[in-house]
């Protein structure tokens, strides 16, 4: 399946590139050999202390809201729970009680938002910590999509933005670098089953590991795939959801570009800007049929 939808990607590409009419006579286009991809500036995130409010240990910083994130620190002897709230839309996530600092993603869009520091109370049931509101105004929608946070944790220095460098300076643009990094996670990542039976609820991957390693189960492959375009300047969604016919709990990308639709090959989602991109079934073989033409994807949560 790997090699069918690489034979695809690159068929369609060629065809989208003939279709802009800037050729040569040989039917090649300049775009082709225009040099190496020029990422944009590299986007950070991070949780800012000086700036964070809070009480009896539960910090939140909203310092950087319109650049797409929040940052949470909290320290405590419980269990904890962050909530991100807009609207109808509730993002639950497991947090670290250490004070390590966690950095989520504001995925809804613009406007109002609500953030709640939650504590256990006993068996399932938590208690608010702490609560603020903040209005969300972003340049544009793509700021969360662009930057690290824990579902996608990386740095300027690590190792997989490195490769993803490298992949780029293959590359003769957007198109080039996805299917740079496409070919390199296919390639190098193999599906780790016993993990995927024994994995505990709130793992959070490293990118890093995982290229080491070569191992990995859906929510690897995802946020490997997203660390190495979003580091590049490539917009990149992480998804959870569902995939019939086996109602099967699963991790995707989405990515965009101006330039749409070559890379969804069969499948395509949400119109005609974001794209899917499954690793996972890519690089271990699974069959068209499966795939299917992405109406068999429900896609629940962004990150």
């Amino acid at each position: 399946m790997r090699r069918i939808l690489r034979v695809l990607m690159m068929t369609m590409m060629i065809v989208f590139l003939a279709g802009c009419g800037s050729g040569t006579e040989t039917g090649e286009s300049p775009e082709s050999h225009s040099g190496p991809y020029q990422a944009p500036e590299f986007l950070d995130s991070g949780f800012h202390e000086d700036q964070a409010q809070g009480v009896d240990g539960a910090q939140i910083d909203l310092s950087a809201v319109d650049e797409g994130y929040v940052g949470v620190s909290v320290r405590s002897d419980t269990r904890l729970k962050c909530q991100v709230l807009k609207d109808d839309i509730t993002y639950n996530y497991d947090i670290a009680s250490d004070g390590a600092p966690s950095i989520l993603p504001l995925q809804s869009g613009n406007g109002s938002y609500r953030i709640r520091i939650m504590e256990n109370v006993g068996e399932n049931k938590y208690a608010e910590l702490y609560a603020t509101s903040c209005v969300v105004s972003m340049e544009d929608e793509f700021q969360p999509f662009l930057r690290p946070n824990d579902y996608v944790n990386y740095t300027r220095n690590s190792q997989c933005v490195k490769k993803a460098e490298e992949l780029a300076g293959n590359a003769g643009d957007a198109l080039g670098l996805i299917e740079n990094v496409y070919s390199f996670v296919c390639d190098t990542v193999t599906y780790d089953t016993n993990k995927a039976e024994t994995v505990k609820s709130g793992y959070l991957p490293d990118p890093d590991e995982t290229m080491a390693t070569g191992k990995g189960i859906c929510f690897d492959y995802a946020s490997l795939t997203a660390a190495m375009l979003r580091s590049q300047g490539i917009p990149t969604k992480v998804i959870f959801g569902y995939v019939s016919p086996d109602n099967l709990y699963h991790a995707w990308n989405m990515f965009y570009t101006d330039e749409t639709g070559w890379v969804t090959v069969s499948y395509e989602v949400k119109g005609d800007t974001w794209n899917r991109l499954d690793m996972t079934f890519s690089a271990n073989g699974a069959d068209s049929e499966f795939i299917g033409d992405g109406s068999n994807y429900s896609d629940l949560y962004f990150y």
